[in-house]
């Protein structure tokens, strides 16, 4: 049996959104029901993972890292508040049967694969080494249980509620102007 590696995990959940976003892209503007059905599996595999990330991970990297891993861990924090404040709620206040939907999720993919890409080249090379692999299975097996957790669950729900409430203010707001 392969042994369990937290990195492995995250690199493949990487692997699984981008799969996502490339079908997400091939779609055409009549494919709305199609579109939703892929927002909603995109977010059900990325909502768990940052919270996560921004509540386990991401904190104990910080704990043990030097100041360009303190660097990074700023800029993977950065990027995650990027998605969720701003990108993540225009893609929901456009209609999903129109090109500004497909323009901003194509920007939303884009986003997610450069921080992924970044991610895995410099903040995992820089956990190799701050954790063992024993850490590393165990981290491995705590997310696991996480992500089947009511608290997972209440974190991403909580993320839905507040992206939900961004894009009808943009949606309002926009119908105002």
């Amino acid at each position: 049996m392969a042994t369990r590696d937290i990195l492995k995990t995250l690199r493949a959940e990487h692997d699984e959104l981008r799969g996502l976003f490339e079908e997400m892209e091939s779609t055409t503007d009549r494919a709305g029901k199609k579109r939703a059905d892929l927002l909603a599996r995109i977010k059900a595999n990325l909502l768990p993972h940052a919270k996560w990330e921004e509540t386990v991970f991401y904190p104990m990297f910080a704990e043990r890292a030097d100041r360009d891993g303190l660097k990074t861990h700023a800029e993977a924090v950065q990027e995650h508040r990027a998605v969720e404040k701003t990108v993540l709620p225009d893609v929901h206040a456009a209609d999903f049967t129109t090109p500004q939907f497909a323009g901003r999720v194509k920007v939303f993919g884009e986003l997610i694969d450069h921080h992924a890409s970044e991610e895995e080249s410099t903040m995992f090379s820089m956990a190799r080494k701050l954790f063992t692999p024993k850490e590393r299975a165990e981290l491995d097996v705590a997310y696991e249980e996480w992500k089947a957790s009511p608290a997972a669950a209440g974190l991403a729900a909580m993320a839905e509620v507040k992206t939900g409430a961004k894009a009808a203010v943009r949606k309002v707001t926009r119908r105002a102007q």
